[in-house]
């Protein structure tokens, strides 16, 4: 079935919604299109476009990004979209036609240069993980869930016989706080709308919990899934604005060591445990703690061998104090203090084991570890202050230099198939095929950190057979003007082109 059979969309057919632009039928489209089914998608590689990510920000997509993809060598986009874009005046049930056209565009120049082009309801009606939140909930409200389908089967209706190996849609972004049942249920909903018009259509859906896990009941819809490639997110959104408090995210790095620095009282007696460090301690050393936030009250002590050489009590309260910032916490009652300073335990020659716990009190971050020996430079160990996590064992080499803590597991490539692919492996067999929806590193991770991170994502993402895209091209994520201080940009077609990363992701 052709680009131009005559569709209907309020009255507007779809040859005339594109106003005459050249398709991949009419046009001159080398890039061979991939088998797509939702049981096998195949590896694309792209990245995600955002002309119409946010309300805000909408205007028309590029013909110059479908180009330069293309001839990059890539062969998909996932469009994130607001439908507050598309519709008039606030009214959901009125489709502006004029912003349709530049979705049609899009698809059009999809089919032109051999990109498979994959339609998002980033904020859908009554969904979104952006700010402001919508005034009804998708997920509970039955007329929310009848507008949001209506919404998916006017794209449907308005794309009818553009094969599926050029045009997927996805249903929303990275639902969260739902169970599986809840996400079957309205995506049934809006499956069935799409599918009422177009049966044929790929749809693929986010996997739950942020589309990190996948949704096993979403198989019997007979759809693909696709997940995130933002793991760790303290190293992929190291000190970006939006996702509000970054002070818990360690410096990046690559590999590096698996160490969690929130000690727990007994307040939290699920989670109270010492920060135990192995050595040896041949020479008599200073151990320091830099102390990040400290909940009310928290009675800390260091023990070398088992013997104590280090105790202070810090009390949260009001006004000065020997904190940098006092926090008061309406929701607990509560202070939680910002102390932003070492403190210091001298160790004895000989010492094998050290053990830093909290015997009273609430909890507190340490936010690095540093150890220095007699007549040599001081070794560190950034940790996470990730909630929720016990403190982890550390072992500590007095005799390397560049590398002295360790720990039993490590942030690498294998903690990465562990954690972030792994995971799929049941929803693959169980018939339902997976990608890569979005990933990337902020701007403000290190280059070298994020190519060593991206190399091992990739090679796990190739071992899977997964596709993937990049957030974004154009920008702080992507391989066209990203901003990043550290990398020596390459005068691209107008842009500045990020050489190195583009070389590693052709390599995958």
């Amino acid at each position: 079935m052709g680009f131009r059979q005559s569709l209907s969309l309020g009255g507007i057919t779809l040859a005339a919604a594109l106003g005459g632009i050249v398709s991949a039928a009419d046009g001159p489209a080398k890039s061979p299109w991939l088998p797509a089914s939702p049981q096998a998608l195949p590896r694309w590689r792209g990245f995600n476009l955002l002309e119409k990510f946010q309300q805000s920000g909408n205007r028309p997509f590029l013909e110059e990004d479908f180009r330069l993809i293309s001839a990059l060598g890539f062969n998909f986009v996932r469009l994130p979209m607001d439908y507050r874009t598309w519709i008039v005046d606030g009214d959901w049930n009125r489709f502006d036609e004029r912003v349709l056209k530049e979705i049609d565009q899009a698809v059009a120049w999809g089919g032109q240069y051999g990109i498979h082009v994959c339609l998002n309801f980033h904020r859908a009606p009554g969904y979104t993980v952006a700010k402001p939140p919508e005034a009804t909930d998708l997920w509970t409200d039955g007329e929310t869930q009848r507008i949001c389908a209506r919404h998916w089967a006017a794209f449907a209706r308005r794309y009818k016989g553009i094969p599926s190996e050029r045009l997927s849609f996805n249903l929303m972004n990275e639902p969260s706080r739902i169970d599986g049942e809840t996400y079957l249920r309205v995506a049934r909903i809006l499956v069935e709308a799409i599918r009422a018009e177009d049966p044929e259509r790929l749809v693929v859906a986010d996997g739950l919990n942020w589309a990190t896990k996948p949704c096993l009941e979403l198989r019997e819809l007979g759809i693909a899934q696709a997940t995130r490639g933002y793991t760790p997110f303290h190293l992929t959104h190291y000190k970006a604005t939006w996702v509000g408090n970054t002070d818990w995210m360690p410096s990046p790095a690559w590999p590096r060591p698996l160490a969690y620095g929130v000690v727990y009282g007994a307040s939290k007696p699920e989670l109270q445990a010492p920060l135990v460090i192995e050595g040896p301690f041949p020479k008599a050393s200073v151990l320091r703690l830099h102390v990040a936030v400290v909940s009310s009250r928290a009675l800390l002590l260091v023990r070398a061998d088992g013997r104590e050489v280090f105790r202070h009590d810090f009390v949260c309260g009001p006004g000065e104090g020997e904190w940098k910032e006092a926090v008061f916490k309406e929701e607990w009652d509560l202070y939680q203090n910002l102390y932003d300073r070492d403190y210091t335990a001298e160790i004895p020659a000989g010492t094998r084991t050290l053990t830093v716990e909290m015997t009273e009190g609430d909890w507190l971050q340490i936010r690095s570890i540093g150890v220095t020996l007699a007549g040599e430079p001081e070794r560190v160990l950034e940790a996470s202050v990730e909630w929720g996590r016990k403190p982890t064992p550390l072992r500590f080499d007095p005799g390397n230099r560049e590398n002295a803590f360790s720990t039993e597991q490590a942030e690498n490539r294998e903690w990465l198939w562990q954690t972030a692919v792994e995971p799929w492996r049941a929803a693959q067999e169980a018939g339902i095929g997976v990608m890569v929806g979005e990933w990337g590193c902020f701007n403000k991770t290190p280059h070298s950190v994020v190519l060593a991170w991206a190399e091992d994502c990739l090679r796990n993402w190739q071992r899977a057979g997964w596709g993937w895209a990049m957030w974004n091209f154009r920008g702080s994520f992507g391989v066209l003007d990203s901003g990043r201080p550290d990398v020596e940009y390459e005068d691209f077609e107008g842009h500045k082109l990020d050489r190195e990363l583009l070389e590693l992701l052709l390599r995958y």
